[in-house]
């Protein structure tokens, strides 16, 4: 079977391409080579450089274990966690009390 790579918009794979420069940053700052890296995350070295170029056909999973390789797991935590938007939606889904119409009040002297 053919594999199938997802076709991004030009914005989307100059985030991915950030990412992996980021991911490479970390790598070199660790003194990490990329063997070790593969090694410990099971990928291998065309894989690694897919990924620090943000290679969109590069499966999730690998950029997990890289993620874990470089003890930055726990960052994938922020992803979408302030999600203002989806929460606004969810807010306009939820029922509203409806009131009635308040009463004016009668004057004096009028029958109610």
């Amino acid at each position: 079977m053919a594999k199938i790579t997802p076709v991004l918009y030009p914005k989307s794979l100059k985030e991915a391409g950030a990412l992996g420069e980021r991911l490479k940053d970390a790598r070199l700052r660790r003194r990490f080579s990329m063997d070790v890296v593969c090694v410990r995350a099971g990928i291998s070295k065309p894989t690694l450089a897919k990924i620090e170029s943000g290679g969109p056909s590069v499966s999730f999973g690998a950029y997990i274990n890289v993620l874990r390789v470089l003890g930055l797991l726990d960052d994938l935590a922020l992803v979408a966690k302030e999600d203002a938007l989806g929460r606004r939606l969810q807010d306009e889904l939820l029922p509203r009390r409806k009131r009635a119409p308040k009463k004016k009040p009668v004057a004096e002297g009028e029958s109610g």
